[in-house]
């Protein structure tokens, strides 16, 4: 029997990079699996589209995660489709990378608004949804929540919150049997890693693999790969931890 036989997931922010990967590999291991996107239907469909292809069953769903009306029409087409949920992964995320002086109001509200508020409110409507089972939520942090990096406040300060709702969630929801933990990724090769400067050759990579034990940037295959183990029977008694899946890097 596969490790996710049966289950339901819904994973945000996942028609790329790092969220791409993790539905993958859910489905992979026997999931259904919810692809929310925000904005990136074609990469949506792309993602649904592999997973079908490969025997796995996924749809894609619009919703923005930092607006309720649209975190509930999600989990609503989540149950029409599937049923139920067992498996809730925070991957949605606004990076907004700046020095202090260029942090604008409407940046810090995109940022706390995507990245802390939205897994507020999918949280709250995956509670409403988990059965006599209980359930599991991944969240997925940051090295950057733990080691900031200059430009960085903004989106380290909104992975720290998250982390900080991993670990106050475990003590409120470990009577419900509702497993909650934190995946901090390192530096690892995604579109938002690119698009903030850290392209192949670059200075950025080569500080990043310098500081890096293993001697390589990560893959969302890495994240991806933690995150069927958590989301799995392997991991039952695993919750309210920081997990860092960074080949050893740690600070600079």
């Amino acid at each position: 029997m596969k490790k996710l036989e049966n289950k339901v997931a819904v994973v945000t922010g996942a028609s790329k990079g790092i969220g791409a990967a993790i539905a993958k590999y859910f489905a992979a291991a026997g999931a259904k699996v919810v692809v929310n996107y925000a904005s990136s239907k074609a990469g949506a469909d792309k993602v649904v589209k592999e997973i079908t292809e490969n025997g796995g069953t996924a749809i894609a769903v619009q919703a923005d995660v930092s607006k309720e009306a649209d975190v509930t029409r999600l989990f609503e087409e989540t149950v029409a489709a599937f049923g139920s949920l067992d498996i809730l992964v925070n991957n949605a995320v606004s990076q907004g990378y700046a020095p202090i002086e260029m942090i604008s109001v409407e940046a810090f509200h995109q940022s706390f608004n995507v990245n802390v508020l939205g897994p507020i409110l999918t949280i709250q409507a995956a509670l409403k949804l988990f059965g006599a089972n209980g359930g599991n939520i991944i969240n997925i942090s940051s090295g950057a929540s733990k080691y900031p990096l200059p430009n960085a406040s903004l989106y380290s300060s909104t992975k720290a919150a998250l982390d900080a709702f991993t670990i106050a969630l475990s003590k409120e929801l470990g009577t419900k049997n509702v497993r909650i933990n934190s995946i901090l990724p390192g530096a690892t090769d995604t579109e938002g890693a690119r698009s903030a400067g850290v392209t192949v050759g670059s200075e950025y990579e080569k500080m990043f693999i310098a500081n890096t034990p293993l001697g390589r940037r990560g893959q969302p295959e890495d994240i991806a790969k933690a995150a069927v183990f958590l989301a799995s029977d392997d991991a039952a008694w695993i919750t309210g931890e920081q997990i860092s899946v960074s080949g050893g890097m740690y600070g600079f």
